[in-house]
């Protein structure tokens, strides 16, 4: 993990108290330190699919774009925006649905790789969702601090299509500053 990784800023988002309701949720057995893997896991996990999902079909990557868009229109607070019976689903922004639907392959992956049953791993996502929103909009606002070097739109604007786009977002440049990847 780099120290400008997402995973960091996730959590950095969550405090001891809410990685120990993330460690309760993945079982009696599970620690802060476990719940800290899971996060590790699972934000890669969603990094991926995010990534994946940036460079595959059209309608994929039209879905990628408007999640962008529209999780800057609503960001959530972190961990005040965790729970209020909701089940963690506050918001109700493209990106919390986008990652919503990819919550069920992620908890499968991320069980298989943990052994942790996927049915606590899916209630864990469901739980981190809105923290993992609060990081990337922050990661967003502020995108020299996620990649160095990296300009910083105006605030409110919209970065600048890349060369031989033909306008839009640039899904390139909002993937390589918040999840500190992009497409390659």
């Amino acid at each position: 993990m780099s120290e400008n990784s997402l995973e960091q800023d996730v959590l950095d988002e969550l405090n001891d108290d809410k990685l120990q309701e993330i460690a309760g949720l993945l079982g009696p057995d599970a620690t802060p330190e476990t719940a800290r893997g899971f996060v590790g896991d699972t934000v890669a996990a969603l990094s991926t699919g995010i990534q994946e999902k940036a460079s595959g079909a059209p309608e994929d990557v039209d879905e990628v774009k408007q999640a962008f868009a529209g999780a800057a229109d609503a960001p959530l607070q972190g961990v005040a925006a965790l729970g209020g019976g909701l089940g963690g689903m506050l918001g109700g922004t493209m990106m919390s649905g986008m990652l919503a639907k990819m919550s069920k392959p992620v908890a499968e992956a991320v069980a298989k790789k943990t052994g942790l049953p996927a049915e606590k791993i899916a209630a864990g996502i469901a739980m981190l969702i809105p923290v993992i929103i609060a990081a990337m909009n922050k990661r967003a606002k502020n995108p020299g601090a996620a990649q160095a070097g990296a300009p910083a739109p105006a605030p409110g604007a919209a970065p600048a299509p890349a060369s031989g786009e033909s306008g839009g977002l640039d899904l390139g440049a909002i993937l390589g500053s918040i999840l500190g990847g992009g497409k390659k």
